[in-house]
């Protein structure tokens, strides 16, 4: 009976431990990837004017004429200027998207005009091209105001061209192939939640059935304080070894701006299970205690 009842807590213990290794990864998601507000920060810490002026850096030296190199750096600066306004475009978006795919939204639809930076870009441009005539050449600089809007113009056509006049994320703007997946995507995360809450319940009733295997506290918690502490040193060990390593792997065709904000966000996306690593071996440490402390204190107890 004795070996019955060993067998059947360390097979309860061994499921426990699974169990506890697919939930850190359903907690993981639910944590970062799949939350909203996760990925709103990571959108604020990400250096969007710089990514933008690496990634049009050698269109613009094609581009540009060379007599108007200097309105590059005004470009970059409204770009720059509107940094805050293009992130909040971006947690608008993210917002959205999130509550079609987790459900709470049946519907798709997200249109923002760029009609205000393009603007904007023009009036600036302008002005710094008109401060700047004495450096252009003498034919332009000299010529009638109408030709130098002129000259202007169709220079900033090239590059506003480029640029649309609003950005549409709805139904009809992706992709029907793309859309099929992220519906497929949505009914996934249906049930990737539901069986986080069924793990939940799941471990419960696999921590009672240890409890009512034992029938001794002694027993019970040193059981399960040895399951838990053991899968929090592993977590633990592992978010080391992913923030110490995998954020510093070499990716040379990356962006140095994109690298270091890549950095951040594997150590924020890891810091859940590191949360939770913490928590089980704090806990596991706590219940071996107690399996040690508690016989003594009933042993005295009694003795009293």
């Amino acid at each position: 009976m004795n070996f019955l009842k060993v067998l059947g807590a360390t097979i309860l213990s061994f499921i426990l431990f699974l169990s506890l290794g697919l939930f850190s990864t359903l907690f993981l998601l639910n944590s970062t990837l799949l939350n909203p507000d996760f990925m709103v920060n990571q959108v604020d810490k990400l250096p969007v004017a710089t990514l933008i002026m690496e990634a049009t850096e050698e269109q613009f030296n094609q581009q540009l004429p060379e007599e108007a190199w200097f309105l590059k750096e005004t470009m970059y600066n409204v770009v720059s200027d509107h940094e805050p306004w293009i992130k909040e475009q971006l947690r608008a978006g993210i917002y959205s998207f999130y509550d079609f795919l987790l459900g709470k939204s049946e519907r798709l639809s997200l249109v923002v005009s760029m009609d205000p930076l393009k603007e904007t870009l023009r009036d600036s441009l302008w002005q710094v091209f008109q401060q700047n005539l004495p450096s252009l050449p003498p034919e332009l600089a000299t010529a009638p105001p109408e030709m130098q809007e002129q000259y202007f113009d169709e220079f900033y056509q090239q590059f506003s061209g480029q640029i649309p006049s609003e950005l549409r994320l709805d139904e009809s703007s992706i992709p029907p192939e793309v859309m099929a997946q992220i519906i497929q995507a949505r009914q996934y995360i249906s049930y990737t939640r539901m069986a986080y809450y069924g793990l939940i319940a799941l471990m419960v009733l696999l921590v009672l059935a240890i409890i009512l295997l034992h029938r001794s506290v002694k027993g019970a918690t040193r059981e399960l304080g040895i399951t838990f502490l053991i899968y929090g040193v592993i977590e633990y060990a592992g978010v080391w070894a992913t923030r110490n390593y995998a954020s510093s792997l070499p990716l040379p065709d990356m962006p140095a701006s994109l690298q270091t904000w890549l950095a951040g966000f594997i150590s924020d996306f890891v810091a859940p299970l590191q949360i939770l690593g913490i928590g089980l071996m704090a806990g596991g440490a706590a219940l071996i205690i107690v399996s040690i402390v508690y016989p003594r204190w009933r042993k005295e107890a009694v003795e009293e």
